[in-house]
């Protein structure tokens, strides 16, 4: 299962992103694929934050229409919004643990540990930080590789 993070969500919606095209190629096929994938619940929380700012954006988007945003994400039968469950802090703790996370990092320790405990194959992603995670495959679908 692939799930999809936050800078990928945000790059999809926020058409002035230079990899807005690519975005919505990579995130169309999964939402109209057949194979299961997934968005991790703090992915969409943050999201909603980021969209909706207006210190990132001149023109940040309404919080409606973000609302409407991750409902028409819902709408793929093959997705999974995915979260903390039982055994959930052990994965939590070793992630911290094996990647010597602190601080602000801890948010991201946060989302591979989700994946892992929910089996995701790989999490699409921009950001880098997620490197500090070996046992999450982690890729690019923006950057083409």
């Amino acid at each position: 299962m692939i799930a999809v993070d936050t800078n990928i969500l945000v790059a999809l919606h926020r058409t002035e992103y230079a990899y807005h095209k690519a975005a919505v190629k990579a995130v169309t096929e999964l939402a109209k694929g057949r194979a299961p994938w997934a968005i991790p619940w703090p992915c969409v929380h943050e999201f909603i934050a980021v969209v909706t700012n207006s210190r990132i954006f001149v023109r940040p988007t309404a919080p409606e229409t973000a609302l409407e945003v991750i409902d028409a994400l819902m709408a793929s039968p093959t997705l999974s919004l995915i979260g903390e469950g039982p055994g959930y802090w052990e994965g939590l703790r070793q992630v911290v643990l094996d990647g010597r996370i602190a601080g602000a990092r801890v948010h991201d320790a946060r989302i591979a540990a989700i994946c892992l405990q929910h089996r995701v194959k790989c999490l699409w992603t921009a950001d880098r930080d997620f490197s500090r995670f070996p046992a999450l495959k982690c890729r690019n679908p923006l950057a083409g590789g």
